[in-house]
């Protein structure tokens, strides 16, 4: 993870938090009609803004999926575009939603377009969809990818979302990476994965690590 992730109206309240604690950790945060994208551009931009202003080092959005279902890409390429700009200097990592985009060819032409208008990394899903991160939908956007870094040089990462819930599903990913892209992508700065329910089995892990059992419950693992 990037860091501790918070709602664009709960950036500041995390900030001030965090300083109380002594914590310096960045702060990600979902704007921009999160997790529909449907809500009028203007204010999707304020979202934004506002989280930035707030201190969000990192911005997730979601496309307006009606305009891939649609079509009609270079209004998509403008709309991230103007997002992008809104971002300033925070990171911004763009979710297509590839399971609201019908086909594979959708998801590509998704990913790279979103790519050129300047997101830092793209990702599969919000987490809220029926189907989020697969493998085949991960093929073509890391073909889009490394197209992207022949095409330009530039290098944008890649996040896997949803569905990722034990560790051995976070080891198929990084192998994953390690073929597609190279062990470049296997770096933070190019890769990440959208787990929050993978810790429950990583603490799993550690406490047969330390012990030499699972434990029976959450409470055997707190102790």
């Amino acid at each position: 993870s990037s860091g501790i992730n918070a709602e664009y109206g709960r950036v500041g309240d995390t900030k001030a938090a965090l300083k109380q604690l002594g914590c310096n950790i960045p702060i990600a945060s979902v704007a921009a009609g999160f997790p529909e994208g449907q809500t009028p551009l203007e204010t999707r931009i304020r979202e934004v803004e506002l989280a930035v202003e707030a201190g969000a080092t990192e911005i997730d959005i979601v496309i307006n999926r009606t305009l891939v279902l649609e079509g009609r890409w270079e209004e998509l390429y403008d709309e991230v575009k103007v997002l992008r700009k809104a971002c300033g200097e925070a990171h911004l990592k763009t979710i297509i939603a590839t399971g609201h985009l019908g086909d594979m060819e959708n998801v590509y032409k998704a990913s790279m377009i979103s790519m050129m208008a300047g997101s830092d990394f793209i990702k599969t899903s919000t987490g809220k969809e029926s189907v989020n991160a697969t493998f085949p939908v991960a093929l073509v956007m890391t073909r889009a990818i490394k197209h992207y870094h022949e095409y330009t040089g530039f290098k944008v990462g890649f996040k896997p979302a949803g569905g990722i819930r034990t560790a051995k599903d976070s080891l198929h990913w990084l192998v994953f990476m390690k073929e597609q892209l190279g062990n470049e992508w296997l770096q933070p700065h190019l890769f990440r994965m959208g787990a929050s329910s993978l810790l429950g089995d990583i603490e799993r892990q550690l406490h047969h690590y330390c012990t030499g059992h699972y434990a029976d419950s959450a409470v055997d693992i707190a102790m």
